[in-house]
């Protein structure tokens, strides 16, 4: 690898056999097999390594690693194909059956050589210790604690340090270079998020690993940046995306982005507008029993993000209302419930409860406060609020709304983990296909894992039949001059006011609530921002480049979204703003998923079916 000039004023210029383009879970696995492949391999990164992106920040109740083990029920040297089908079936049947097979068959060997890292996993008589996640059948998530992706991650960069592998930090990808005849990537033009300063890598393949879009909704799980670069990188470039509109959302401390699932809601508090009104009852059936709603509140905690199939939805769609008029919506465990009786509670949700008992307290403290409760079932999560700001014991609310937490499709990608461009790989979260329109809790760690390994292997594979790629002089300063005028117009409207419209469109169309005359409206002012421009402003050029990513995806979230007339996943479709009930499934005629290209200039939506099942009727 060298660093030089390609020539006077023109961006700096780096060789590399390999560019992995994101520094988490999936882009650090990417660059250790690359490595291990003999390739040379660079890995860019918008921050720094191993304390930026998800896989280094996220945390929750109990985070999962997904994996069929030889060991795993129901047991047997196939029962991996019962993961896979898993995978597809609560995938909604929209994803692509080979690549849910490559995720189940590969997934023991991912977590193999995580636990060869040290990854802390919970182990019993030597075995890691699995339980059952939404979505699944049969006990398959592995866990360290509420911090497994940050150990996963930490391992990975261990490891790293030990390889050959450059790192890139604090700098961004800003466009994907192709060749003259516009079907192979050769590159990418990229800025140091310090100084702006354009320089360019030349590569033989490139491996897309950028991680989702959270930060383009208004409220959402993400760590900073996540703008969805890799959408927008793949798109220009002429690869095609899917599943864009299934994108899990669920109810999240507006303060600490904490996931509110689990104990959070096994402890049954209270939904509180601001105006002190308990509101999810006017939200139920007329006649709904307080019994009913209180149990389903209590199994909102397995069902977490919002879902066509759960009855628990209604719980999203009555606090999305709730917003919607303006109103702010609280957790509030000072207090029970309007009717709530512990003892009424049914059989079955009583010994779930039971079963996850921390620190036992008294029968009469336990029908007393949804905090008391919370105190029995889960002490860390009050301790771990505390720390963050929100003190229940002394009589705080957790403001809640609808966050983005992970975006189910992305850049399309096959089993050997190549885009529909040639020299262009995707992994993880920016990878589309592998996920319908929900997956297994606990899947997408796992997936990082095998795609990522898969991405890394295959890209060190191509670079070696490759020879002779060159950035041109003109080729480079025609990236630089497209990218300039992106964020440069003088009419343009001021990056900073751009995303926070954006965030505000994609939280209101396209959240759970989704109507046709919200996603058209939304549709029509995305287009007209995309028209008008992005200007750089006081928050500087990199913030503008990431707006406009966002802008991209945007657009082709509301565009899909708009084009799916039925409810699947966390997609609910409703006929008109004040119905009650979205549509519903519509197997028949939706059974496939939506692939977005960029075709003539112009982003375009085509209908296509998924690659089904052997012997499947679909």
């Amino acid at each position: 690898m060298r660093l030089d000039a390609c020539s006077a004023g023109v961006p700096a210029c780096m060789f590399t056999d390999v560019l992995v383009i994101g520094g988490g879970g999936a882009g650090l696995r990417a660059a250790i097999e690359a490595d291990a492949h003999g390739a040379k391999v660079l890995l860019l990164t918008k921050g720094k390594l191993g304390h930026s992106g998800v896989t280094a920040i996220a945390c929750s109740d109990r985070m999962a690693f997904h994996v069929t083990l030889p060991e795993t029920e129901p047991g047997g040297p196939d029962n991996w194909r019962y993961h896979a089908d898993d995978i597809y079936v609560i995938g909604g049947y929209v994803s692509d059956y080979d690549l849910a097979e490559t995720l189940a068959r590969n997934s023991a060997d991912a977590f193999y050589f995580l636990d060869g890292l040290g990854v802390p996993f919970v182990k019993k008589g030597g075995k890691p210790e699995q339980f059952v996640t939404d979505g699944s059948k049969y006990a398959r998530a592995c866990y360290t604690g509420p911090r497994t992706a940050n150990e996963i991650e930490a391992a990975l960069v261990r490891r790293l340090r030990q390889t050959s592998v450059r790192v890139r930090e604090n700098a961004m990808a800003v466009e994907l270079i192709v060749d003259q005849g516009g079907k192979a990537v050769i590159g990418a033009l990229c800025m140091d998020m310090k100084s702006e300063e354009f320089f360019t890598i030349g590569a033989h393949s490139v491996v897309l690993a950028t991680g989702g879009a959270g930060s383009a909704f208004k409220v959402n799980v993400y760590p900073d940046g996540m703008t969805g670069d890799g959408y927008s990188l793949a798109y220009r470039a002429g690869a095609e995306l899917v599943n864009l509109e299934f994108i899990q959302i669920g109810l999240s401390s507006v303060k600490t982005k904490l996931a509110c699932s689990g104990s959070l809601m096994r402890a049954v508090p209270r939904f509180v507008n601001d105006d002190g009104e308990e509101f999810l009852a006017k939200h139920f059936p007329a006649g709904t029993s307080p019994l009913e709603i209180h149990t389903t509140v209590f199994r909102k905690g397995a069902s977490w993000p919002v879902s066509q199939r759960e009855p628990s939805r209604i719980i999203d769609i009555a606090v999305s209302r709730e917003i919607a008029r303006g109103k702010k919506v609280f957790l509030d465990y000072g207090a029970n419930p309007d009717g709530f009786e512990f003892d009424a509670l049914p059989e079955e949700i009583k010994r779930r409860y039971e079963s996850e008992k921390k620190v036992p307290i008294t029968d009469g403290k336990r029908r007393a406060s949804p905090l008391c409760r919370l105190r029995e079932i889960n002490p860390d999560s009050i301790a771990w609020l505390r720390e963050h700001g929100v003190d229940l014991e002394a009589g705080d609310t957790i403001e809640i709304a609808p966050a983005a937490q992970h975006f189910q499709g992305g850049v399309k990608i096959n089993c050997l983990a190549e885009t529909t461009v040639k020299n262009l790989y995707a992994a993880g979260e920016c990878a589309g296909g592998q996920h319908g329109a929900n997956r297994p809790g606990g899947n997408a760690l796992m997936d990082c894992q095998v795609f990522g390994k898969i991405a890394g292997a295959n890209a060190a594979q191509n670079a070696k039949q490759r020879s002779g790629d060159k950035l041109s002089k003109r080729t480079i300063e025609e990236r630089c001059e497209s990218v300039r005028r992106m964020v440069g117009k003088d009419s343009s409207e001021a990056a900073s006011r751009v995303r926070e419209r954006v965030q505000e469109l994609l939280s209101s169309a396209a959240g759970v609530v989704r109507t046709e005359d919200g996603l058209r409206e939304g549709i029509v002012e995305v287009e007209e921002l995309l028209r008008a421009g992005v200007r750089v402003d006081a928050d500087g050029m990199v913030f503008a480049l990431e707006t406009q990513a966002m802008l991209n995806v945007a657009k082709m979230v509301m565009g899909a979204a708009q084009r799916r007339k039925e409810s699947r996943g966390p997609h609910l479709f409703f006929p008109s703003p004040d119905s009650t009930e979205p549509l519903p499934i519509d197997e028949e005629n939706w059974r496939q998923y939506i692939v977005i290209a960029r075709r003539d200039g112009e982003m375009v939506f085509e209908r296509r079916k998924s690659v089904p099942k052997a012997g499947s009727d679909f």
